[in-house]
C-alpha cells in the first residue's frame, strides 16, 4: 500500500467518525461552488444526459477552453444518442477534429450506437448500465450518474484527489491513479442527500481545477484554507521527483496528429503519397499510419486510406 493509500484509508476511517468534518467540508466546497462555478454549458438545467456524456469524454486530457466550442458543435450537429448513431463513425472522427485522442470519437459513436439498441436511445441512469457501454469506464460512469442524474456516487479525477490529498491529509498530490482507497476517503465526505452528494462532487472537483491546483495553488481564495492540513503544515512538497511535462512535437502521436489532419480535411480518399509528404520519417511515419489503421481510426482501400465509413 503507498503512503497515500495508506493515509486515505486512515483518514475514511477518521472522518466517518465525524459528521460534523464531513458536513463542514462538503457545505464550505459547495458555498464556494455556487458562488463561483464558472458556466459551463454541461451543467446548466436544460443539459441532457447525453450532453453531459459527450463532455466528460471530451474533457479526458483535454483543456476545457477547447472542449467549450467543440461540445456545443458537437451537440448541435448530434443531440441525441440516435442522432450520432445514425452517422457513419469517419463523421464523428472528422468532427472531433483537433481535440486530440481521436479514438474517443469512436468510442462515443460506439457508445450511442449501444445506446440506441439496448436503452431506445436513452442514456441509462444506473452505474452499472454506464459500465456496460462500450468506451466508458468507472468515472466517467460515476460522473454520468452524479451529474446527469443528481446519484450520490464519489466522482473521483485528479483535481479531487489533489484536494481531497491537501485539505484533509497533508499530501502535496493525491497520485497518479485512482484508487478504491481513495474513492472510500471522497464517499465519505458527501453528505448522504443525493442532491446535495451530486452538488459537492462536482464542487470538489471544481475546487482543484481552478483554485487548488497542481503547480499554483491559490490557497488564499480558497474555502478550506483555514483548515486545509496540507497549507497548515507549512505546504510540503510532493515525496520523490516532479512529474516530467511529456514532449508533444516530434511524438509519434504528433505524427499521427499530422496524417489525422489530412484525412479529415478530405471527403475522398487520400492517396499514399499525399501522406508520405506530412513528416520525413519514412519508418516514423509508417509506425503512426499503422497505429491509426490497427485502432479503426483509419481505413486503406488499395494504395489510398480515409476515415472509416
Amino acid at each position: 500500500m503507498t503512503v497515500t493509500a495508506y493515509s486515505f484509508t486512515v483518514l475514511s476511517l477518521r472522518i466517518a467518525s465525524n459528521d460534523n468534518t464531513q458536513i463542514a467540508i462538503a457545505a464550505t466546497v459547495t458555498r464556494w461552488y455556487d458562488a463561483n462555478a464558472r458556466d459551463l454549458a454541461w451543467r446548466r438545467p436544460g443539459a441532457s444526459p447525453w450532453g453531459v456524456l459527450v463532455s466528460e469524454v471530451m474533457l479526458q486530457q483535454t483543456q476545457v477552453s477547447r472542449v467549450e466550442p467543440a461540445w456545443q458543435t458537437w451537440m448541435e450537429r448530434w443531440p441525441t444518442p440516435a442522432h450520432l448513431a445514425a452517422d457513419p463513425p469517419g463523421e464523428a472522427i472528422r468532427a472531433w477534429d483537433r481535440l486530440g485522442y481521436p479514438r474517443r470519437a469512436l468510442r462515443l459513436h460506439a457508445c450511442a450506437t449501444a445506446i440506441v439498441e439496448r436503452h431506445d436511445g436513452e442514456v441509462p441512469d444506473d452505474v452499472e448500465a454506464l459500465l456496460a457501454l462500450p468506451g466508458i469506464g468507472t468515472y466517467t460512469a460515476r460522473a454520468v450518474a452524479a451529474f446527469a442524474f443528481r446519484q450520490r456516487h464519489p466522482v473521483v479525477d485528479t483535481n479531487v484527489r489533489r484536494v481531497v490529498a491537501r485539505a484533509v491529509a497533508g499530501e502535496a498530490d493525491g497520485g497518479a491513479n485512482t484508487t478504491p482507497a481513495d474513492l472510500r476517503a471522497v464517499e465519505v465526505l458527501l453528505p448522504e442527500d443525493e442532491e446535495a452528494a451530486a452538488r459537492a462532487s462536482v464542487a470538489f472537483m471544481e475546487l482543484g481545477a481552478v483554485v487548488c491546483t497542481a503547480r499554483a495553488p491559490r490557497c488564499e481564495e480558497c474555502p478550506l484554507t483555514a483548515v486545509c492540513a496540507w497549507r497548515l503544515a507549512g505546504s510540503p512538497p510532493p515525496d520523490g521527483p516532479a512529474r516530467r511535462s511529456q514532449r508533444y512535437h516530434g511524438t509519434d502521436r504528433y505524427v499521427r496528429g499530422l496524417l489525422m489532419a489530412v484525412l479529415r480535411a478530405s471527403d475522398t480518399p487520400v492517396p499514399a503519397e499525399r501522406l508520405d509528404a506530412v513528416w520525413p520519417d519514412a519508418d516514423q511515419r509508417h509506425r503512426a499510419l499503422a497505429g491509426l489503421l490497427a485502432d479503426g481510426l483509419v481505413r486503406r482501400r488499395e494504395e489510398t486510406y480515409a476515415l472509416p465509413g
